[in-house]
């Protein structure tokens, strides 16, 4: 009995003791912010290549993020609407309606700029814009700027008459394509590469779009400020740490990206061509 007490005692010193937290431990303890992508590949490609870089920044930043990642490219713009997210990667908020939400740029990816492409199967008989009138034409869905809202812009100029499909993000725009089930598709240049370096289909590029920026780090207005510049800091850090920078590889390798592509920041100056858009676009694209 009394070796027992002695046990008891012992287990009670040792769960009574509070030793410190590291600083970003202890930062981690506050609010739980959300990160929501735009979803561009297939949802596991798109998991496998965020979870490292949230939890990364989650740690750096002593932010605590959580990854909300939707099954569509539209899902990311349907959580920003409803408030659910606190950080999003997107580009999907440069219209004249919801930069009245808010939100603010604070970094993007340095990657070469992004068009939207009409593409075919390399070995396709089609040559050209024209012959895709009365023809079903793959997008990612009805939010994917660059893939669908440049590009269905430029067949309505031409008064090309084509059915939409949705494949519900790129990948599966594209799976539709080489299964034969779209005659085309309304493509992102960046995740084009990508697909022909992940999976070794070619494509034959029907049209180009004027050049974008890639999409963009944002943070929502409700965010307090410290919070807002400390995740800012452990994205853009990522360059200059080597262990920030192997995550970046090992991400971007998934994807097709450059090994070298990092975060860098910005004040959202670089998306004027976005909000020129606009400026021009369809009606039903607006």
């Amino acid at each position: 009995m009394k070796l027992l007490t002695s046990l008891l005692c012992a287990l009670t010193a040792m769960t009574s003791l509070a030793l410190p937290l590291p600083a970003a431990a202890q930062g981690a303890q506050g609010p739980e912010y959300h990160f929501s992508p735009v979803n561009q590949a297939n949802i596991a490609t798109a998991a496998s290549y965020w979870n490292p870089i949230v939890a990364y920044v989650s740690e750096k930043s002593g932010v605590k993020l959580s990854l909300k990642l939707g099954r569509t490219s539209a899902d990311t713009t349907a959580y920003v609407l409803a408030q659910e997210v606190d950080f999003a990667f997107t580009n999907h908020l440069f219209s004249p309606e919801r930069e009245q939400l808010g939100w603010k740029v604070f970094g993007r990816r340095n990657t070469p700029a992004l068009h939207g492409v009409i593409v075919v199967p390399a070995d396709s008989p089609i040559t050209q814009l024209a012959q895709l009138e009365g023809k079903e034409v793959g997008f990612p869905g009805p939010e994917a700027f660059i893939a669908y809202k440049t590009t269905y812009a430029q067949l309505l100029q031409q008064k090309i008459h084509v059915r939409a499909v949705f494949g519900g993000n790129m990948d599966g725009a594209f799976a539709q394509l080489f299964s034969g089930k779209v005659a085309a598709v309304g493509a992102n240049s960046q995740l084009a590469e990508g697909y022909t370096k992940r999976e070794g289909k070619a494509f034959r590029t029907l049209w180009t779009s004027d050049a974008y920026h890639d999409l963009a780090l944002m943070v929502a207005p409700k965010v307090p400020e410290r919070d807002a510049q400390a995740v800012a800091r452990a994205f853009v850090g990522m360059a200059a740490d080597p262990r920030g920078r192997e995550i970046l590889a090992s991400a971007n390798a998934l994807i097709g990206l450059p090994r070298d592509a990092v975060f860098i920041a910005s004040d959202g100056r670089e998306y004027a061509a976005y909000r020129r858009f606009y400026q021009s676009a369809p009606v039903a694209l607006r």
